[in-house]
């Protein structure tokens, strides 16, 4: 017994030197090379996918700060998340994250950290010593001249998401917890495909974001967008055709696409009134030419977290959420 013992401690034991990580080390992001001497140890995160993965990691301790939140935090991270300082839920100053001593400044969009932010460069925290990082999703996108998120030439899935959560666990060295996250993610991922793969109908889709007012253009998820990601997932496919991350598009454009399911999203954040789902739903249903949509004379709208359409750890959980909805409403066959 003792042998077995034994030896199942040296099987442990080089088990978990082979995840260890070894400083110095060198991360590839976006372009720029960050190298880290240790592990950061007080991090300000900008935006919620950042901040989450972080607080799925474990990582609460090594967070003093985020910012920039659509939507509430996911309910099982809540609790970690308490005694992490939120500096606003929109975009921050670059002084408010500095006054938080940060050594460690990862983003979640180019908004937040990047050449046309206006809130920072990444040239603008290595000059203060700062390591920085920018979703690899985000880097995927080819950028137009004014155009802060880009298009997408490919349709965006899951591999861009585990890069992340791959080099957050090497940066802090809990790589075993980073492999567990991403067989979770991988599981819910093929158990939704086969759920929905049988689908007899391809589905279309329009992810509606929001509109800054009843008369104006929808922000919609793009062709090539995590939304397109969730469509594909569930058997169908994004009826907006535009490869822009998030084109606004005429609802005159939407009607002559008459998708088969309408997905409006709720967002906490309250910029706009149209952020809120029921108001969204209002309009669908009282405008007299939306009205018509086929979408919105069956009852084919559905409701999910705004954070979900954005390409993060969301997605997945906003796949799970429309697809429960779409068996209700008997559109699973």
């Amino acid at each position: 017994m003792k042998k077995v013992i034994c030896a199942l401690g040296m099987v442990l034991a080089s088990v978990s030197s082979a995840w260890a990580t070894t400083y110095p080390l060198t991360i590839e992001n976006c372009g720029y090379k960050e190298t880290f001497t240790k592990a950061p140890e007080r991090v300000v995160a900008l935006g919620q996918n950042t901040a989450e993965i972080l607080l799925l990691l474990g990582l609460q301790d090594k967070m003093v700060a985020s910012a920039f939140w659509p939507t509430k935090i996911l309910p099982q991270l809540a609790e970690q998340n308490e005694k992490i300082k939120t500096l606003t839920v929109e975009i921050p100053t670059l002084e408010s994250i500095l006054a938080q001593n940060p050594d460690f400044v990862p983003a979640q969009l180019p908004l937040l950290l990047g050449p046309e932010s206006k809130v920072a460069k990444r040239e603008d925290l290595a000059t203060v010593g700062v390591n920085s990082y920018m979703s690899p999703g985000m880097c995927a996108t080819k950028k137009d001249i004014g155009d802060m998120y880009g298009s997408r030439q490919k349709l965006w899935d899951m591999t861009f998401l585990y890069k992340e959560i791959e080099d957050f666990a090497k940066i802090f060295n809990v790589e075993d917890r980073g492999q567990a996250l991403i067989a979770d993610f991988k599981k819910r991922e093929a158990d939704l495909r086969q759920t929905f793969g049988k689908n007899k109908k391809d589905l279309s889709f329009v992810f509606w974001f929001s509109s800054s007012s009843p008369s104006s253009d929808a922000y919609v998820g793009g062709k090539n967008s995590a939304s397109g990601f969730i469509a594909n997932v569930l058997g169908g496919h994004n009826a907006i055709t535009s490869e822009t991350e998030w084109p606004t598009v005429g609802w005159e454009s939407i009607i002559a696409a008459n998708p088969d399911v309408i997905v409006v999203s709720s967002l906490d954040r309250n910029r706009w009134a149209l952020d809120n789902a029921e108001e969204k739903i209002k309009f669908l249903k009282a405008d007299p030419a939306v009205s018509q949509l086929d979408a919105v004379k069956k009852g084919h709208i559905v409701v999910m977290d705004g954070q979900a359409m954005n390409p993060t750890i969301r997605t997945i959980y906003g796949a799970e959420q429309v697809g429960e909805q779409l068996k209700s409403l008997g559109l699973n066959k």
